[in-house]
């Protein structure tokens, strides 16, 4: 069973900002797309899911940035699961140049029975065989962030449209970086310079849902709160170098 799936990918245009390199936002949609095609090649995709009245629900992504690569670059895009917990799944992945690691990731997973509306043990998930035997691509556990700021107003809003919404009916995992970073200006993206970006998703969010953006900032990055009226729906946090 190929427990560490890699492919060569050429960094895609769509996936890219306006200085021609990996986008904040295109890393975590290359991160979801290999995690997608590995979990259906290990028989947990979506078909196979729904099938069993089970659906996959991200609770948390951390993405590292070493070298953000240019447009068409050609790199090797490597994913794993980690040993699972009782309820939660780990997922790494990393995308290299040869021996160079570019980008790392770690993403927490939990699987929802669509029937019961409780969480799905572990060991009724993944297929045996497994070895678990590489660990995590990253030293370093998921930020936690506060869930209210203060008395903030908000910087951007937002709302949900047709284009964000997948399969399951709720606005997609990758379309709220996407979002996110849209509230930003290229000058403030270029004035980030993300070393780490960690997203905690709190709640679904559904078409036509009006979102409000806060942001925060630290000594080194900022902290990022999405809410839909008084409920947080995402928080984040920005480490720079």
């Amino acid at each position: 069973m190929q427990q560490i799936f890699e492919r060569e990918l050429l960094i895609p245009p769509s996936a890219c900002d306006f200085d021609g390199r990996l986008s904040y936002a295109g890393a975590f949609r290359v991160f979801m797309d290999i995690a997608t095609e590995h979990a259906e090649r290990l028989g947990v995709g979506l078909s196979a899911m729904r099938a069993r009245k089970r659906f996959w629900l991200t609770v948390k992504t951390r993405i590292v940035f070493h070298d953000r690569p240019r447009i068409s670059e050609a790199a090797t895009l490597l994913t794993w699961p980690e040993k699972p917990g009782p309820l939660r799944f780990n997922r790494s992945y990393e995308l290299r140049r040869g021996d160079a690691l570019l980008v790392a990731g770690r993403t927490e997973w939990a699987v929802l029975n669509t029937e019961t509306g409780a969480l799905a043990p572990s060991a009724d998930v993944l297929p045996e065989g497994l070895s678990y035997e590489r660990g995590s691509a990253l030293d370093t556990g998921y930020a936690r962030v506060p869930d209210r700021f203060g008395e903030l107003e908000p910087f951007a809003a937002y709302r949900v449209n047709a284009s964000d919404i997948d399969v399951g009916g709720h606005m997609n995992n990758a379309a709220y970086p996407r979002a996110l970073f849209a509230a930003f200006t290229s000058e403030e993206i270029r004035g980030l310079n993300a070393r780490s970006v960690d997203l905690i998703f709190r709640a679904p969010c559904f078409e036509g849902d009006a979102l409000a953006f806060y942001r925060k900032e630290r000594d080194n990055g900022l902290d990022l709160r999405i809410a839909r009226g008084a409920d947080t729906v995402l928080l984040g946090r920005i480490e720079r170098y």
